[in-house]
């Protein structure tokens, strides 16, 4: 017996639909790529984390974490298409990009200190002990720290000599003071077994964020949607890494061998005791705030240093809060 026309229309429909589905593939994510300055450790863990946990899928993205390193030029690389936005050292050194004619911008900032230090042995206390010590320092303090604390603490560009990434030289010698990065070169000194004093830029005054997400301005025009979404689902990822660390921490050690599980527990541990994600602002407004003011401090601090022309950077293109003031992910 012939079935009624719209029975055997029904079926064909269903098994049409049912064909269909089977043929499309799941929700579509997004791709973003967001480069990093440096080898994978645990200054990078929040993006790491979102990545392990699937903080970033939960946020309609599918987000490749590229690594930098001492011979990458990832401004370079970022202009040239291959990330979509960047972790900038500083926002200073983000401005000062931008004056060199990449149009980039601060669009977060995950940690709200810069964690750049002097650290000197154990006679010195402050900064100011530091007068006729040697400063190994690295040139591109010359564009970032360096007028700053001459200009605070009476400190001298006689003083100073090339720092070469290698802490032997401060080792040997009581006189000497070294540049470094809060969660790294003290936890290496200590290793070596030398006594050491750490003075942190930020604590007295220095205005600087540091780790940000910095984008070209035609990414946050074109692909706005995609770039609020790493913003929320990184400040995220930032709160559940300083939680348990472990997802993440599996990640960077794939991507950088060499990396340690003491050298990670240590930064892990002085993030948190420093409050370099969770501390200042972040505390009241959300993970990875940047605001008018601190951008102000810091595009100031560059103009009376004459490391930034005023009449070649506007402030308002530097940086944006569009992004950060909705994401507010609170410690």
């Amino acid at each position: 017996m012939r079935k009624p026309f719209a029975f055997r229309f029904g079926s064909l429909a269903a098994a049409a639909a049912l064909a269909f589905a089977a043929a499309a593939p799941a929700q579509a994510q997004d791709k973003f790529t967001y480069m990093t300055n440096w080898y994978a450790q645990a200054e990078h863990g929040g993006f790491y984390q979102a990545v392990a946990q699937g903080i970033y899928k939960k946020y309609g993205l599918d987000v490749t974490i590229k690594m930098g390193g001492p011979q990458v030029n990832i401004t370079q690389m970022m202009a040239a298409g291959q990330a979509d936005c960047i972790m900038g050292s500083s926002d200073i050194q983000m401005m000062q990009v931008r004056e060199g004619g990449v149009p980039v911008v601060n669009v977060a900032a995950f940690f709200q200190k810069d964690p750049q230090v002097l650290i000197a042995h154990d006679d010195v206390k402050k900064f100011e002990d530091l007068k006729g010590k040697t400063i190994l320092i690295g040139s591109q303090a010359n564009r970032g720290y360096w007028p700053w604390l001459k200009a605070k603490f009476g400190l001298t560009d006689e003083q100073t000599r090339p720092y070469t990434f290698n802490i032997q030289p401060f080792v040997a010698d009581k006189n000497t003071a070294q540049q470094g990065y809060l969660t790294s070169e003290p936890y290496a000194i200590q290793k070596a077994g030398v006594k050491s004093t750490v003075l942190m830029f930020s604590d007295h005054g220095f205005p600087a964020y540091a780790t940000t997400v910095s984008c070209m301005d035609k990414t946050v025009k074109e692909r706005s949607k995609q770039v609020a979404a790493f913003i929320k689902a990184s400040a995220e990822g930032w709160k559940s890494y300083l939680a348990d660390p472990a997802p993440a921490n599996a990640l960077i050690k794939k991507d950088n061998p060499n990396m340690t599980d003491d050298q990670l527990a240590y930064s892990v541990a002085k993030l948190k005791e420093m409050g370099m994600v969770t501390g200042g602002d972040a505390a009241t407004q959300g993970i990875g705030v940047i605001t008018d003011a601190r951008t102000k401090a810091s595009y100031d601090f560059l103009v009376s240093a004459k490391l930034l022309d005023p009449a070649k950077v506007e402030i308002a293109k530097t940086y944006t809060t569009e992004f950060v003031k909705d994401a507010k992910v609170l410690p």
